[in-house]
């Protein structure tokens, strides 16, 4: 846990990828996937077929946890054409140590979010749960291989299917970067 801890503070937190032009054909697509939600219902992701969808990792007690008041505002202005995914994570300094109905309570309560939420998941490592494998791996996804760095990274995936952008904690819905990745 000390490694993690050290490792998140130094990570960069301003990290972005994007796509390259020229990339590996993909193995598998965002609508390959289904999930589990808070409420322990499975959710099949070719549902949001057509939209564009950004993939958070999220903690309850981070420093970034504000977060999600920025990323509730932008769902509910930007709903009809991209969705917003919240997958609790436990990964980084133990930030998220609830379980799905106390998560549930807090973002409601604390922040209103009305954005998916799904169970908690393992980003990185041991027990990577499938959806992250195929975020973070090369081979699947066709061109990144970037692991969270800590809470609150995105991954952007266009309405195709196709991962396009990894952005790192500091990135917000209003930063140039991300607006210019959801045009």
């Amino acid at each position: 846990m000390l490694g993690t801890l050290f490792t998140g503070l130094f990570a960069d937190k301003n990290e972005v990828a994007s796509r390259p032009e020229s990339f590996a054909p993909a193995k598998q697509n965002l609508y390959d996937f289904k999930v589990q939600s808070l409420e322990g219902k499975e959710v099949n992701l070719a549902q949001y077929k057509g939209k564009k969808v950004i993939i958070l990792n999220t903690a309850s007690k981070c420093g970034f946890t504000p977060q999600y008041a920025d990323w509730e505002k932008f769902y509910e202005a930007n709903k009809e054409k991209v969705v917003v995914l919240g997958f609790p994570s436990n990964d980084f300094g133990g930030q998220e140590p609830g379980s799905e109905e106390e998560i549930g309570a807090f973002c409601q309560k604390n922040y209103g979010v009305s954005f998916p939420m799904f169970s908690k998941v393992v980003t990185k490592g041991d027990g990577q749960a499938p959806l992250y494998k195929w975020l973070t791996t090369k081979e699947l996804n066709g061109w990144n291989d970037k692991v969270p760095t800590w809470n609150f990274c995105k991954y952007v995936v266009n309405e195709k299917g196709e991962l396009t952008h990894f952005f790192a904690s500091k990135v917000k819905p209003d930063s140039p970067e991300f607006l210019q990745a959801i045009k």
